[in-house]
């Protein structure tokens, strides 16, 4: 029990010195109320309790030894499959949250579950190797082959959910297994040369087989968790100069690069930052940000799609990056890799937590609504792969059981809807997200309850419940599209300067029952291809607007043309009248089953 504790005081410690924090680890402190994102969260609680937990640990127990007599899995986790056990990593991962949040039993006992099957297997196998696969994979690894496929992805995933059960759910076997399995880890590790390591993890081809996944950020997070020198250096060997040296100086190497294998070590990076302070990783971490949302992001965030240079079927399409600034000839079916999406929010909560910078919480906002809720299906739950953007297209769910990447790290996302909301630090609170919750800010003694139905209404009411007077403050997001605001507290209009992308702060002793009210004013506006001003893209407010279509969008006009012809319907849905021609748009999270179109090509002639 010695790592368990001394885990428990270094978690102390990081929360101390890490500046405004993002409630990730505290899950405990926010409460969705209702709304329609709150129905999402349970459309995903729904799905996680389907899953049969002996299946999910057949494979495991198949490859240890076990007897396992249920039906084995399909798709991405058959008995043939490359990456079989990675799904078993996302859901512990996401079960382990909600158990940690609501402790509902039965999520507690699902946890309490799959980690006692772990460990069976992870006994049986012996040496703290634990996969539902066989090492064998990992020789094939070190000797070049290519009969294999990213066993490290995989096997971080594990590490991954072990580490999550212990950290939300408070399952301490959980802890002592992780630490078995980065032991092996090392162990593999210190019998290879440099070459060899390197060669293994230098991943610059399309749909690379040795993607290692997130392996040196769930090490940096048992360094953080221990201090323990020994994890330090096996994390630092997952961190490769020929990626993080580029960055670093701001160079942009990412054309080419299959985007889901590399945005998760930087995010590794950053964990590295905040465990050893070393700039050079802060600066790739702020430089990466800027090239990707600068030059490789589509209007709503997301990024992924053709490879310049195509030698692989996917990478025709799909899950690279491309050339800096060139993105108006790369609307594929199979761009906006979900996975990524997902990633890159985590990276932007992370720089928001490190600066406080307005432009983060915009583009975190941005993304939410029109990336990862429009991933998502709010009839059944299920997610996409990739987010085409051009028109005509389709969203296409993946099936239950399909145990793909996305479906994977879809239902860890939506198990964790209550992060990037609120942000903390002493007497601060920064509210980033308008979402109906209860935030329950327990060293300050005080509950603070949102309420609204953003984005539909961009008015929102806080209300602070304190059982003595506080002296506080509050800084509530003003996003980009908002050229002006209102603010009101017990009904009263403030005189508070208030500018697009920035925080209005709110300094007082608050008495209970104070009500802060927000209105924000959102109006129709574009956002063009990087490198054709001529594509288009059409927003409401924090809206991205989809045409209903099931043919290209060819519009007629200049762009102050176009937009002063949109019109707000009663229903929610919205007008555009162009060229003779009446168009049906909607938001496009709200997009299910229908044919659609989001960017469009405009003829100004």
């Amino acid at each position: 029990m010695y790592i368990a504790s001394k885990i428990k005081y270094f978690i102390t410690v990081f929360i101390c010195v890490s500046g405004v924090v993002g409630l990730y680890g505290q899950t405990a402190e926010i409460e969705l109320t209702d709304s329609w994102v709150k129905q999402r969260e349970e459309l995903n609680v729904k799905l996680l309790k389907s899953y049969d937990v002996d299946r999910l640990l057949h494979n495991f127990r198949i490859n240890a030894g076990i007897l396992s007599e249920v039906d084995p899995l399909v798709g991405w986790e058959s008995t043939e499959c490359g990456l079989r056990g990675h799904f078993a990593g996302h859901y512990l991962s996401a079960i382990s949250r909600l158990a940690g949040r609501y402790r509902d039993p039965e999520f507690v006992n699902r946890v309490n579950a799959m980690v006692k099957g772990l460990y069976d297997c992870q006994q049986a196998l012996g040496e703290g190797y634990l996969s539902a696969f066989p090492s064998s994979e990992f020789d094939k690894l070190e000797k070049g082959r290519s009969d294999i496929w990213a066993p490290y992805y995989t096997y971080h995933k594990i590490m991954q959910g072990l580490l999550d059960a212990y950290l939300y759910a408070g399952n301490e076997q959980a802890c002592q297994m992780v630490w078995r399995m980065a032991d092996y880890v090392a162990q593999r590790m210190s019998k290879l040369d440099d070459a060899t390591i390197e060669r293994m993890l230098y991943s610059v081809g399309a749909n690379p087989v040795n993607e290692a996944g997130a392996m040196n950020d769930v090490l940096w997070h048992l360094y953080q968790l221990s201090g323990d020198i020994r994890y330090r250096e096996l994390a630092e060997l997952f961190d490769r100069d020929w990626f993080a040296g580029p960055l670093a100086e701001n160079q942009d190497i990412l054309s080419g690069l299959h985007s889901n294998t590399h945005i998760v070590l930087v995010n590794g990076f950053a964990r590295r930052y905040e465990a050893t302070r070393e700039t050079e990783y802060r600066d790739a971490v702020c430089h990466f940000w800027d090239m990707l949302n600068g030059y490789h992001a589509y209007a709503n965030g997301t990024s992924s799609g053709p490879r310049p240079i195509v030698t692989t079927p996917t990478s025709l399409s799909a899950e690279h990056w491309g050339i800096p600034g060139v993105l108006s000839n790369t609307l594929t079916q199979g761009i906006a890799e979900s996975c990524v999406t997902h990633h890159t929010q985590r990276l932007t909560a992370k720089l928001f937590e490190w600066t406080k910078d307005a432009k983060y919480a915009d583009a975190y906002m941005n993304t939410f609504y029109n990336a990862v809720m429009a991933l998502h299906s709010g009839c059944s739950g299920a997610c996409t792969y990739h987010l085409p953007l051009g028109s005509p297209c389709k969203k296409a769910f993946l099936k239950e059981d399909d145990f793909r990447c996305c479906n994977g790290s879809t239902i860890e996302a939506f198990a964790a809807l209550d992060q990037g909301i609120y942000y903390k630090e002493h007497s601060d609170l920064w509210v980033n997200l308008y979402i109906p919750s209860k935030f329950h800010w327990k060293e300050e003694k005080v509950v603070l309850e949102q309420t609204g139905n953003f984005p539909m209404s961009t008015t929102v009411e806080l209300k602070m419940s304190v059982k003595k007077k506080k002296e506080l403050n509050l800084h509530l997001f003003i996003p980009s599209w908002s050229d002006e605001a209102d603010v009101y507290i017990n009904g009263v209009k403030q005189s508070i300067t208030v500018l697009p992308r920035s925080f209005v702060s709110l300094s007082r002793l608050w008495s209970d029952g104070d009500v802060v009210k927000l209105v924000l004013y959102p109006d129709f506006y574009g956002k063009t291809m990087p490198d054709d001003e001529h594509v288009m893209a059409f927003f409401y407010g924090p809206m991205m607007l989809a045409f209903e279509t099931d043919a290209e969008i060819i519009l007629r006009g200049t762009r102050t043309e176009i937009l002063r012809k949109f019109l707000k319907n009663s229903d929610g849905t919205f007008t555009l009248r162009n060229n003779g021609e009446d168009f049906k748009l909607r938001p496009f999270y709200q997009i299910d089953k229908e044919n659609y179109g989001v960017y469009a090509t405009i003829r100004d002639y």
